[in-house]
């Protein structure tokens, strides 16, 4: 794994959601398998932040709406949720805005919406 930003951190992220996939398995809500996430994260003792709220600076401003990244894990990888057929191209882009927003340099994006895991990583 050399060469990558947090491979540890990272192993272990995706290694906690194969087990929840495994034990849920795919057609679920995005929202079930954030609530397993927490739990799992919880039990292990995983620093992290659910729906974490950055503010948008444009030129001089902070604009009115927020985004929220599903997960910050040890305060430094974005985790984005998705329970999907097909993991879109947008899912991507959307990791990489919300790493330039928060300053974060790894984003993790999940599907749990097929037979098998799918996970992209994002480096920003």
């Amino acid at each position: 794994m050399s060469g990558l930003i947090y491979p540890k951190e990272s192993y272990d992220i995706i290694g906690i959601c194969m087990e929840i996939h495994r034990l849920l398995g795919p057609g679920l809500l995005e929202i079930v398998y954030k609530d397993a996430l927490e739990y799992e994260f919880r039990k292990k003792a995983v620093l992290y932040e659910r729906e974490k709220e950055y503010m948008v600076r444009y030129k001089d401003v902070i604009l009115p709406h927020r985004f929220y990244a599903d997960f910050v894990v040890l305060d430094k990888i974005i985790l984005e949720v998705k329970a999907v057929s097909n993991l879109q191209n947008e899912s991507i882009a959307r990791a990489i805005n919300y790493l330039k927003i928060s300053g974060n340099r790894l984003g993790l994006v999940v599907n749990f919406g097929t037979d098998e895991l799918v996970y992209k990583r994002v480096v920003f």
